[in-house]
């Protein structure tokens, strides 16, 4: 069980932690004017900034609040039972993104969406299949041939000569 004084903390600390890797980044690029004017990395930096401080309020005023003995502050968010939907959704999507990176991105796609449709839709195993290699197929064609923007590919992909 997840309070919400517990989930506005961690998404506070997620921001903060987002808004120091833009900065950090941001650096990089250089802050300053130059004769054309700011530098790259000028409002990268400043957007992280405030991304940052913003953050830092939020923990601030929430850690405030609690002190204060809020009473909304200890209402439960997220049960056992939204915690596994929410889980449900996270954990294939993850799977997703790691085997769009070993696999290629159409592999990915098409276990993907098979999964999706046969096991959490409950589709039968024709819709699912069809679904899949006719998405994949449409991004491959749209992507690839007419747009030439090529995805991530994997060893699949190439023994297929894609």
């Amino acid at each position: 069980m997840i309070s919400r004084f517990q989930a506005e903390i961690a998404t506070a600390l997620a921001t903060l932690a987002f808004g120091l890797v833009i900065v950090n980044g941001a650096r990089e690029f250089g802050l300053g004017w130059d004769s054309s004017g700011p530098q790259p990395g000028a409002f990268p930096f400043y957007c992280g900034l405030l991304i940052a401080l913003a953050s830092l309020g939020t923990i601030a005023t929430t850690i405030g609040r609690r002190m204060g003995g809020s009473a909304a502050l200890a209402g439960i968010i997220l049960d056992k039972e939204q915690g596994k939907r929410v889980l449900s959704f996270f954990v294939p999507m993850l799977a997703f993104v790691v085997l769009s990176v070993t696999l290629g991105m159409y592999v990915a796609m098409l276990l993907y969406l098979v999964f999706a449709m046969r096991f959490q839709g409950r589709y039968g195993w024709l819709p699912s299949l069809a679904t899949a290699v006719g998405t994949a197929a449409f991004f491959y064609l749209g992507l690839e041939k007419f747009a030439q923007v090529g995805l991530l590919k994997g060893p699949v992909e190439a023994m297929l000569g894609l």
